[in-house]
């Protein structure tokens, strides 16, 4: 983390600024959603959010030039702002809000978990991760007598698992099983069966290729919870090769067409990026330390050759 010369820990920010950085990221985001215009928001919205959400823009733009035929404004309600306290920069915040985007319109409505980001002084609030949430999913987070919540250490000190390893680890996991941390369950456990299952099909041959995505925007953050574990944003990147047998071409679908790149003779090379939100246990716990509460990923690049 670069301080720039600040040590004093304080809000990250004040609630004004964050309610202010809601509105603008929403206004921006609506406008990019009409028009299918990537450079409408992309001054809102930063690391693996920002990754996925742009490049999903692009190909949209070529494959609807007239803009979204169905778009419908989003409507972020009931928000609950969770500040950190902290010292220099990046300094970021929290943002839990009902979304219009649910189908489910009764009390089991799903929550929009929206992590912000300001790298320095002279830059903009930006929307870095999302999850979609349960409410019961939504840890209760630890707060001093103001009401200002508490980073996760980045080092993993009062946690079961740094939060500076887990995209390191999570890549590792999704290739070997290892490290154990992982809890089974449908984003990890039940993923690499996935995998497993569709990397031999008959003429064509699927492979995968994890990277850890941990610098600069993409950088871990995370706040304590309060039984003294956390919730962590991560993310990571990974590469789907999909090689054809001899006389076939692998297939691109006409949503990612516009994102290729070179000829599809008998291989094609999908680059995705994974925005992941996870809950690490408190620190002492031997099993299930880190459960992914949710995945949001996205193709950002297509190669063929």
């Amino acid at each position: 983390m670069t301080v720039h010369g600040e040590s004093a820990v304080v809000p990250t920010a004040t609630r004004s600024e964050a309610e202010q950085a809601l509105k603008d990221f929403t206004d921006a985001y609506n406008a990019a959603d009409k028009e299918y215009d990537p450079s409408l928001d992309a001054h809102r919205v930063t690391g693996s959010l920002g990754a996925i959400h742009q490049a999903g823009l692009k190909a949209r733009s070529v494959t609807h030039p007239d803009g979204n035929p169905s778009h419908r404004p989003l409507e972020l309600n009931d928000t609950k702002f969770v500040i950190p306290k902290n010292a220099g920069w990046p300094r970021w915040f929290v943002v839990d809000a009902d979304s219009n985007r649910d189908t489910d319109q009764g009390a089991g409505d799903n929550r929009w978990v929206l992590l912000f980001i300001r790298g320095g002084p002279d830059e903009m609030w930006e929307a870095s991760h999302l999850a979609v949430l349960a409410p019961a999913e939504i840890p209760v987070f630890r707060t001093d007598a103001d009401g200002w919540a508490e980073p996760a250490p980045a080092d993993g000190a009062s946690l079961a698992a740094a939060p500076a390893e887990l995209s390191e680890d999570y890549a590792g996991y999704l290739k070997t099983g290892q490290p154990e941390k992982f809890a089974a369950g449908p984003h990890t456990s039940v993923l690499r069966e996935q995998r497993d299952k569709i990397a031999n099909r008959p003429g064509l041959a699927v492979q995968f290729a994890d990277q850890a995505l941990d610098t600069g925007a993409f950088a871990p953050v995370g706040l304590v919870t309060e039984d003294g574990g956390a919730l962590v944003f991560f993310s990571t990147r990974f590469y789907e090769r999909r090689t054809a047998a001899q006389g076939y071409r692998p297939k691109v679908s006409p949503e990612e067409k516009p994102l290729l790149t070179g000829d599809v003779r008998n291989t094609l090379t999908k680059e995705w990026v994974a925005s992941l939100t996870a809950l690490v246990r408190p620190g002492g716990t031997d099993t299930d330390q880190v459960t992914i509460v949710n995945r949001l990923q996205g193709v950002t690049a297509v190669k063929g050759s």
